[in-house]
This record gives structure tokens, C-alpha cells and sequence, in this order.
């Protein structure tokens, strides 16, 4: 798959950006210590992956400047200085830290100057393709917050600004303000919340959605077990998540081997068949996926082109209908 003519692009929201069907999703490369972490990192493995997807054909890269700490947006600039392709770089504010690694949240107007403007150094570049607000807190901040990213792109060190983790109420009071390009929320066969408001509020308002977390943080790869799991780094956030204890895990592993078996129809992994679920909704733009080795960009890269059929996503959704937690 090293060729990009057969990758159809979908248009971003009421932006003229032009995204590959997946993207790469650079939380889990910010390594370790700190509140969100993925466990330790390297940083040469990161590049690689970095590299591994721009040569797959992946033309945009999804980071934050909380990511650890800083350090994913580094680790991104130093992927960028050392490949000749050009992808679109998304990155977002809202979450700060203290020299202490502890981690706080402002939408002041003046905290969002000094992430900008820390974001565009880290990154090395001179504007940021979409500026994204991370999270709606502190929600009474939002308005001050979104009429600063209006003046950020007036100002040409944005070109478009979206909005992440928001609710169809919070994005109509910010719509007031400017317009919003993109949302970003958690969207997989685990987390379908945001299909009864969020989604047909976004279609029909011309908000593209980039959807984040399509394999439930790695769990949907066919990568993780029980065993898996109970080893993960002590400093790995998803030790704590709910969807990688029980008694959801042993359900989500049978999930797994569902989606196993559609994809070995395909010549696919059940990553692959986690992510081309998510896409097969009409609201939703493009996908993040994560990768943390050239190894793992591979596995999943193949969701660039694969998609589900109508069969297949009934499948997938019978068996969750008749598996609930």
C-alpha cells in the first residue's frame, strides 16, 4: 500500500482542508509521567511510526500540547524536519501544567496566547492547519476561549479552529461567536453516545467530525488480552479505564474475535474493521488512529482504503445489541 491515487479525500467541515480517511493520532507518543500517559516511549520509534504513516499516505497528524507535556509536539517537529512529505498538522489548547507535572485547564484569553505561540515553536511551523479546543472547561471560559481562536485566525497563525469534547449545547453557544470547522469527539463500537444528538447536529450544520479513540486506545487491534492488559505499565492510564476491566473485557475480547473473523474475509486486521466501522457513519470526516512503532502504523494503515459493508456493520452491531454490559 505505498501508492495514495486509490485514497479518496473528504473535505474538512466549511474548511478547504482535504483529509485522508485516517490520520495520525500522536497521544500515546508523548511517553511517560505524566496524568494521561501510555507508559514510557521512545522517541525514535515514534518517528519512524510518524514517517511510516506519511509513506502510507496518512496527510494530516492530530496532536495536543498537553500530550506529554509538550513533548508529542517535539517529537512531531522532529518527524517533520526529516521527511519530504507536507501533511496538515491539528493540535489543541485548553489543558496546562505546572512546573510540578500537574495538569490544569484554562480558556482565558491570555493562556491561549502562550499555548499558541508554545504549540507553534514546539511544532516548528509557522500556522497550524486546525486549532482545536480540547476540552469545554472551565465551561463558563468557552465564549472568552472561541472568540480567541477567531482573533488567533484573523491574525493568520490559524487557519481553521474546531472545537473537542463538545456538547450540542456548548457548541450552539460558541457557534454564535464564529463558525465551527470540526469537532473531534470519542466515537467507536465501545462509545456510541455521541450518535443520538451530537452527530445529527453536526451533519446538519456543516461541522466535520474527526473522530478520536476508533479502537478504544489499542483494545479493538486484536493486540490486547487479559493477560495483556494486566501487565500494562503501572503509569498507563488504560489500567484504569472501564472498558479494559471487567467485567467489560471478556466481552470486548469476544467482540475482538468477531471482527477478527470479518477481517480475515479481507485480508484485514480487527483494528482495521474497528476503525472502518466508525467511518461507515455519513457524519463522521476522517478518523485518528494512534501508532507507537512503523509495526503498528502498518497493521492499521489499511483502513485508509478498507471500508465495511452494510452486512458486515449490521453483524457487528447485532452482536452488541445481544452482548450489553
Amino acid at each position: 500500500m505505498s501508492t495514495t491515487s486509490s485514497i479518496s479525500l473528504r473535505t474538512l467541515g466549511n474548511s478547504d482542508l482535504q483529509l485522508t480517511p485516517i490520520g495520525f493520532g500522536a497521544w500515546a507518543i508523548g511517553g511517560g509521567n505524566w496524568e494521561f500517559a501510555w507508559g514510557p516511549q521512545d522517541d525514535d520509534e515514534s518517528v519512524a511510526a510518524i514517517h511510516r504513516a506519511l509513506d502510507l499516505g496518512m496527510n494530516w497528524i492530530d496532536t495536543a500540547a498537553i500530550y506529554g507535556l509538550g513533548h508529542s509536539e517535539e517529537v512531531v517537529a522532529r518527524a517533520l524536519k526529516t521527511t519530504s512529505h507536507k501533511p496538515l498538522v491539528f493540535t489543541k489548547c485548553s489543558m496546562r501544567w505546572h512546573d510540578d507535572r500537574s495538569i490544569y485547564r484554562s480558556l482565558k484569553s491570555g493562556s491561549l496566547q502562550e499555548e499558541l505561540e508554545g504549540s507553534l515553536r514546539r511544532l516548528g511551523v509557522e500556522t497550524i492547519d486546525l486549532y482545536q479546543i480540547h476540552w469545554p472547561n472551565p465551561d463558563s471560559e468557552i465564549e472568552e476561549g472561541w472568540e480567541t481562536l477567531a482573533r488567533f485566525r484573523k491574525e493568520g497563525k490559524i487557519r481553521w479552529i474546531g472545537v473537542s469534547n463538545f456538547s450540542v449545547e456548548q457548541m450552539k453557544r460558541v457557534q454564535q461567536i464564529a463558525p465551527i470547522t470540526s469537532l473531534q469527539p470519542p466515537y467507536s463500537m465501545l462509545r456510541r453516545a455521541v450518535e443520538e444528538e451530537i452527530l445529527p447536529y453536526t451533519q446538519a450544520n456543516g461541522i466535520g467530525v474527526i473522530n478520536y479513540s476508533p479502537m478504544v486506545s489499542g483494545l479493538l487491534t486484536g493486540k490486547m488480552s487479559a493477560e495483556r492488559v494486566a501487565a500494562l505499565p503501572a503509569d498507563d492510564w488504560r489500567k484504569r479505564a472501564v472498558e479494559f476491566n471487567e467485567p467489560r473485557l471478556s466481552r470486548n475480547l469476544k467482540l475482538v474475535e468477531l471482527l477478527r473473523e470479518i477481517g480475515s474475509g479481507h485480508g484485514v486486521g480487527p483494528g482495521v474493521v474497528a476503525v472502518a466501522w466508525t467511518l461507515h457513519n455519513p457524519a463522521i470526516t476522517a478518523a485518528i488512529v494512534g501508532g507507537r512503532s512503523g509495526q503498528q502504523v502498518e497493521g492499521v494503515a489499511p483502513a485508509l482504503t478498507f471500508r465495511v459493508n452494510d452486512e458486515e456493520y449490521k453483524r457487528i452491531n447485532d452482536f452488541l445489541a445481544a452482548n450489553p454490559v
